[in-house]
Formats: structure tokens, sequence, C-alpha cells
């Protein structure tokens, strides 16, 4: 059996969503003390020794140099802390981060998370934002956005594949009933592929139903190296496969834009790490920051051959009682993309079903899990899987 990288010892999720009111840092908190309170035997005071952050931007409420307000508002100073930025992959990121450091003998027990607060800006302020993660003298500069850049990935898709606009809303409709079984959602909601189809158009093919919200929150992960793991928790999950890879910043330089290569790379190499093949994933949390981006992370990770992802949603295979279950939390179209906490949610997810604690959605028996997170067009691309401890 492959030796662990690093232990999941608990998680904590704040609510996704408009929070009115909060700021960064009291989403972060909120987070951060539901995963001390579901472990008991942690003292964060004496126990954590490292703090890793994801956050894409400062400019959503003009504020830099957060992982020190963050370690001041957990009562954990001087602790060291970490902010990493990598687009919607920033707290990925900060979870490879924090696994070097637990690799590295350097730290033993670190709290990972990720945080955005993006509804206090008016759309078009956060559509700005998000946008410095295209490059800026030829997308940025010519006013292509992201709907308009996942939108050119979705037609590429559909001229060489035949992949229809069904199939795309059926990744929204699939979502949105996961969500409604996710008390942290921020749409709680169930859609038809009529309504995502009679959506208004943001970027032909996508529609507003095509696309993830603009939404605030916070999740966290108490991970610390193997070998303590059961000092905390009877049942740890193991991150037994950890990689990344990068692509051209910008879509116009690729030769083909229907495929999301570092995602491939990615899962190969995570799968080869972790000595697992895709068919025996019990449950993913992908990047379907747009739906298109769901039906390419399939045909990425191995779940299908090039092309086929449609399929997949054609015969349910996806869904909460198919072959492979994605986005069980309602992924990023109905659970809310803050995108700096994308990445850690995935995990937080794929922690509750690989220890039994996800509720009205639990997976029956899930024992192996993967998350796939994309910033950018697909610039960066982090793959991760995970094991239950028995």
């Amino acid at each position: 059996m492959v030796k662990p990288l690093a232990s999941i010892v608990s998680a904590g999720l704040s609510k996704f969503g408009a929070r009115e009111g909060l700021y960064t840092r009291e989403l972060f908190v909120e987070a951060a003390q539901e995963a001390f309170e579901k472990c008991p035997e942690l003292s964060p005071k004496r126990d954590i020794d490292g703090i890793f952050v994801g956050q894409m931007s400062e400019s959503y409420e003009h504020q830099a140099h957060i992982a020190p307000m963050i370690a001041d508002w957990l009562h954990l100073l001087p602790v060291p802390a970490f902010r990493s930025e990598a687009a919607c992959t920033s707290s990925s990121v900060a979870m490879r981060c924090a696994i070097f450091a637990i690799q590295s003998g350097m730290h033993d027990i670190v709290l990972v998370g990720g945080v955005e607060k993006m509804t206090n800006l008016p759309t078009a302020a956060v559509t700005e934002i998000l946008g410095m993660a295209s490059d800026f003298p030829f997308e940025q500069w010519h006013g292509i956005t992201f709907p308009g850049i996942f939108a050119m990935m979705a037609t590429a898709h559909m001229a060489k594949y035949g992949t229809t606009e069904e199939q795309l809303a059926k990744v929204a409709v699939k979502n949105h009933e996961n969500g409604t079984l996710n008390p942290k959602a921020h749409f709680q909601k169930n859609i038809t592929v009529t309504d995502v189809l009679a959506s208004r158009p943001v970027a032909w093919p996508l529609k507003l139903y095509d696309c993830s919200p603009i939404s605030d929150g916070a999740s966290c992960l108490v991970l610390t190296s193997p070998k303590l793991a059961r000092k905390f928790t009877d049942t740890p999950v193991h991150v037994i496969g950890s990689a990344q890879a990068q692509d051209t910043l910008g879509l116009y330089e690729r030769d083909d834009v229907a495929s999301m290569n570092v995602t491939k790379l990615a899962a190969k190499e995570a799968y080869e790490m972790a000595g697992v093949q895709a068919k025996l994933i019990d449950v993913a949390e992908v990047h379907d920051c747009f739906t298109i981006a769901e039906i390419m992370a399939y045909e990425a990770l191995g779940f299908c051959k090039p092309g086929q992802g449609g399929k997949l949603l054609d015969e349910g295979v996806t869904t909460l009682g198919g072959k492979i279950p994605v986005n069980t939390s309602g992924g990023l179209k109905a659970k809310g993309h803050p995108v700096g906490a994308t990445g850690t949610a995935q995990a937080c997810e794929i922690y509750l079903q690989l220890t039994g604690q996800a509720g009205k959605r639990q997976i029956k028996g899930a024992k192996i899990g993967l998350t796939q997170n994309v910033g950018g067009s697909a610039s960066t691309g982090v793959v991760q899987i995970y094991r239950r401890g028995d």
C-alpha cells in the first residue's frame, strides 16, 4: 500500500453564499472553528505549527498581507503563516505547500485553507478582478472575460465531438440537485434542463445557469504527518497522490482548446503516485466553474475517452447513484465558488465522504476520492487523491 504524503484529521467549511456584513477574516475563522470543534483531541494553540492560506486577490477588500491577519484572528500568533495565489487553485496550491512542509519534516501539524469575500463589489468589478488571471496584453486588453474564454472551449468541444447544449445543462441540473442536500451550499434549489436552456445568454453557448456564482466563503483542513494522525482521530483521510501542472497563461497560445492538458498531466502523475487508476475512484470533486469544464474534466481524468464526457451525463454515470459520483457537494455551480476557498472546499467534501459524514449525499462505502482544480483558463491544474484510513 502506498505510503501517505499527509493526513487530514479534520475539516471545516463556512456557509457559502452572499455573506453580508462579514470580512474575509471572519469567514476564515468560521471555517477553522468548525474544524477545531470536530477534532477535540487537537489543541490549536499547542499543536498547530504552520498555517497555509489560499486567496486569489486582495482587491475585493483592498486587503493584502492576510497571513498574519488570519493567524491573529485565530489566536495562533506567532505561528508562521503563508499565503498562496494561483487564481482558482490558490488553496489547492496552499495544500500542496502544506504537504511539502510536512514531507520536509519542518512542520508536523498545520492548518490549511482558503478564503474569498467577493460579493461586496458589483459584478463588473468582480469580473475585472477575476479577469486578471488571464493574459493582460492579449486577452484582458481586448475585453475577453472568463465566460468568453470557457465559451470558446465549449464551442471547440462541440465542433470536435458533437457535445450539445443539453449535455452542458445536465451538469448544472445534477449539481443543483446535489446542492439541495448540502446545507453549506450557496444554491439549494433544483433546476431543469429547460430552465438552463431558457436562462439568459452570457457567452454562447454558456447561459446564466451554466456559470458558477459569485460567492463568499472559506474552507479549512487540519493536515498532519501520517504518523501523528491517529493521535487526533480514528478515521483519518490520507492524501496519497498530489500533482500540479502548468499550461500557457493565454488560451490563444494552445493547439487544442477542447481538452484540459493540465488536468491530464496532473492526473497521470497523481494516479501513479497513489498507485490507483481512474476506475478505482469512488467519488470526485471537479472544477465546474462553467458546465463545459466538468465535461472536459471527466475526459482529462480518464473517467471516459475524449469526447465522451457528455455521454456520461446522458447515462447518469456521475450522479449520486452513478458509477462515479461527481460534485456531490453541489460543485462550484451550486455550492458556490469563492475562488480562494474552492480547492480546499473540494478536499473538505472528500473528507466528509470518506469518513461517512456527508449526510443525505453520502456515497456508500467510498474509500478512494479525487479532487481536480484548475486556475484561470486551466493554466494551473492540481489533482489530488485521497484514501480512507482503515
